[in-house]
């Protein structure tokens, strides 16, 4: 009896304690359940702001978004009215100086290969009083390049390597792109060229062969070109833009199709033209260092004279002639900033050593051309696809 009053007494106890036990653990996961509950609501609450002040921030986003849009347009607008107020003024400087320019008092035989009118047997009787014209100017010819006036990006068409240049006898542009193919690019104005998409709105003249570097020149009415030749003579075509024939062909001899400018191995030989006639800068050999010079008859391309120049074909990119004096244009493997470090001229009136040196303006890449017209004192330029224009600054040349 003892005994069994002694176990329910036990197992009462016992059935106490875990009551006491159970009830405990139940308040604490009520509180802790009290806990994450307050917390989710703080979530909630601290949610609730963000999304409150992610709309109102999106909102102002889309407000100032408005705004610029407008701002955008404003300026578009004044862009535009810029743009036709600069075309204008270009249109006027052109006038002006196609009458103040010292080329303006060429004979309207000129203006008649312009507007391409000129009948076959009217351009060879005017040929030959043109040419004794264009000799005349020679011995006026003594400008000097000082300095780059204005520089202007026109657009981007294209490989990076190629040559665009003008005839200074008209307004037409020619486009050589890449360093070979039997194609040219033909466009009535530099504005038509700018204006166009790529070369879409161009007359596409075939050459018979094909030509080879950035060497090529368009030089009273005809295109002279260096073709891509196996042998190592270089051989240079002159080819009639008006009857669109091969009017003759000349070998010049060397030793091997050297590299002209080693920053730009594809050219071999480079036809540059300015107020005394049409020139031909080559390297007499792979071993030569230094770039050679001659001065080439423009209707027969017979070479009258030749020179060293003294100007090494190391870090060069590329070359033009004005007056009669060679200017080599150097850069470094790394493109940086082009200059002028070296110079020849034939008159020995302007001496290298003498000369400052001429930084152009920091542009993309290095020139893989430079091609001069004397009428408008521009350099056109191809630099890694881009077509620039320079125009320039000359002085007169100091005579001794």
């Amino acid at each position: 009896m003892k005994v069994l009053f002694f176990f329910i007494l036990s197992t009462a106890w016992t059935l106490i304690g875990a009551q006491h036990y159970y009830q405990g653990l139940m308040d604490y996961l009520e509180n802790r359940l009290l806990a994450i509950e307050d917390r989710m609501q703080l979530w909630r609450d601290q949610f609730h702001h963000y999304h409150i002040e992610t709309l109102d921030f999106k909102k102002l986003t889309a407000e100032v978004m408005d705004g610029l849009r407008k701002e955008h347009g404003l300026i578009a607008k004044d862009l535009e009215g810029a743009a036709e107020r600069m075309d204008r003024v270009e249109r006027e400087m052109e006038y002006v100086e196609s009458q103040t320019s010292p080329r303006a008092c060429a004979k309207q035989a000129d203006k008649v290969v312009e507007q391409e009118a000129w009948g076959p047997q009217e351009r060879e009787e005017e040929e030959e009083e043109d040419w004794t014209e264009l000799h005349s100017r020679v011995s006026d010819c003594a400008d000097i390049f000082s300095s780059i006036r204005s520089v202007k990006i026109l657009k981007r068409v294209g490989s990076p390597k190629g040559m665009w240049t003008t005839d200074p006898r008209s307004s037409k542009v020619y486009v050589f792109n890449g360093t070979s193919g039997d194609t040219v690019f033909q466009f009535s104005s530099v504005r038509d060229f700018s204006r166009s998409l790529g070369v879409s709105n161009s007359k596409i003249i075939k050459l018979p062969s094909e030509w080879s570097g950035a060497g090529g020149a368009v030089y009273n009415g005809y295109l002279y070109y260096i073709k891509q030749h196996a042998d190592t003579d270089v051989q240079i075509v002159k080819y009639d833009l008006f009857s669109g024939s091969v009017t003759d062909t000349a070998i010049f001899p060397v030793e091997s199709r050297a590299s002209l400018y080693k920053l730009n191995p594809e050219t071999t030989a480079d036809l540059a033209a300015d107020d005394e006639g049409l020139w031909l800068l080559y390297a007499s050999s792979d071993s030569e260092p230094n770039i050679s010079l001659a001065k080439m008859d423009a209707s027969t391309l017979d070479i009258e004279e030749t020179w060293d120049t003294r100007c090494p074909r190391e870090k060069a990119e590329a070359a033009f002639v004005i007056c009669g004096t060679v200017y080599v244009v150097y850069n470094t493997r790394l493109a940086s900033r082009s200059r002028v470090e070296c110079l020849f001229d034939v008159n020995d009136v302007v001496i290298s050593e003498e000369a400052p040196l001429l930084y152009f303006p920091r542009r993309y890449g290095s020139h893989a051309s430079l091609k001069y017209n004397p009428g408008e004192k521009q350099l056109y330029g191809w630099d890694d696809g881009y077509q620039i224009i320079y125009r320039l600054t000359t002085k007169r040349k100091v005579l001794a």
